[in-house]
C-alpha cells in the first residue's frame, strides 16, 4: 500500500493522508476541514430531530451568537450554548417532533474560522388542534471556530424565506 494515497475515515471525515516525512498535505487538510464543518452542520439536525440534547450540545462552544430573528421576531443575541439548547428542547420534546434538512452547502475557511452556508427545510408536527404540521424553508450560516477538540459552532443564522402550515404547531411546545 501506498501511504500517500491511503485516506483513514473515522467519526465521519477524511482524515489527511500524511507523507513519508509526516506532514500533511494542504489539499487534504482543507477537504478534511470542509467535511468536518459540514458533517456539523448535519449532524445538529439529525441531534435535534432525535431530540438527543447532550449531542447537539456537544457541537456548539461555550457561547453562540444565535440569530433567528426572521422566525421569532427576536434580535440576533450571544448566549450560553446551554440555554440555546435549552430552549430547544423545551419546544420539541415528547409529542411534537421535527425533520430537518439542509443542502447545497458553501463552505469558506480562513485559517482557524469557517462558515458553511446551505439552504434548509425543516417541519414540526404535533396533534391537537387541526393541521399537525408546521414547514419552513430558508437559508442557514454556521459560523465555527477550530479548537483543540476539534470544530465549534459559534454562530448560527436562520434566514427564513417561506413558511406555511399551522402556527399553533410552531408556537406550542410539545408535552
Amino acid at each position: 500500500m501506498n501511504a500517500l494515497r491511503n485516506v483513514t475515515f473515522a467519526a465521519g471525515i477524511a482524515l489527511a493522508p500524511v507523507d513519508a516525512g509526516g506532514a500533511e498535505s494542504s489539499e487534504w487538510r482543507a477537504f478534511a476541514d470542509e467535511r468536518a464543518v459540514i458533517r456539523i452542520a448535519d449532524a445538529i439536525d439529525r441531534a435535534v430531530d432525535a431530540q438527543d440534547w447532550k449531542l447537539a450540545r456537544s457541537y456548539f462552544a461555550e457561547q453562540v451568537t444565535a440569530d433567528f430573528s426572521s422566525l421569532s421576531g427576536q434580535p440576533a443575541a450571544n448566549i450560553a450554548s446551554d440555554n440555546l439548547i435549552g430552549v430547544w428542547a423545551a419546544n420539541l420534546k415528547g409529542s411534537k417532533t421535527s425533520l430537518h434538512l439542509r443542502t447545497n452547502h458553501q463552505v469558506v475557511i480562513d485559517g482557524n474560522g469557517a462558515t458553511v452556508s446551505s439552504n434548509g427545510y425543516a417541519w414540526n408536527r404535533m396533534e391537537g388542534n387541526g393541521d399537525p404540521l408546521w414547514e419552513v424553508w430558508g437559508t442557514y450560516e454556521h459560523h465555527l471556530t477550530r479548537s483543540d477538540s476539534g470544530w465549534k459552532v459559534d454562530g448560527f443564522t436562520f434566514r427564513m424565506t417561506h413558511e406555511r402550515g399551522n402556527p399553533w404547531v410552531k408556537a406550542t411546545p410539545g408535552h
